[in-house]
């Protein structure tokens, strides 16, 4: 009667342990989908930065101020808003934009927005 008992539980345990991985894979699924977003958050953001610098560097050594916003969209973020402010002696651009979730996911929450400003001097020519 205890070689049955010892049997029957054994049969229940592997049942148990197909259950808990049952529960625990969307879990694990759900962090990686998770830490997958924040690292492309952070790309976005280092995208912005580099698209505001871009552009602050090329207004301030004097290309078209058009040229400039172009290779900043290019290199900011798909959608993402690029504005120049030219003083006497300094340039200011500001890169903002807002971060859709992945694959539609995240759809009902809010999108995070991504934003950088970068400043370079005038560069007087020769």
């Amino acid at each position: 009667m205890t070689h049955r008992l010892a049997g029957a539980r054994r049969g229940s345990e592997r049942g148990a342990a197909t259950a808990e991985l049952a529960m625990v894979l969307p879990m694990l699924v759900a962090v990686t989908v998770a830490l997958v977003w924040l690292l492309s958050l952070g790309s976005a953001q280092v995208r912005a930065v580099d698209a505001a610098r871009e552009t602050a560097r090329a207004v301030a050594r004097g290309d078209a101020e058009s040229e400039a916003v172009a290779r900043g969209r290019r290199v900011a973020p798909p959608g993402s808003t690029v504005t120049v402010a030219v003083g006497a002696d300094e340039v200011t651009v500001s890169v903002s934009g807002r971060i859709s979730g992945p694959g539609g996911l995240l759809r009902g929450l809010p999108s995070p927005r991504v934003a950088a400003t970068a400043v370079a001097a005038v560069e007087v020519p020769p």
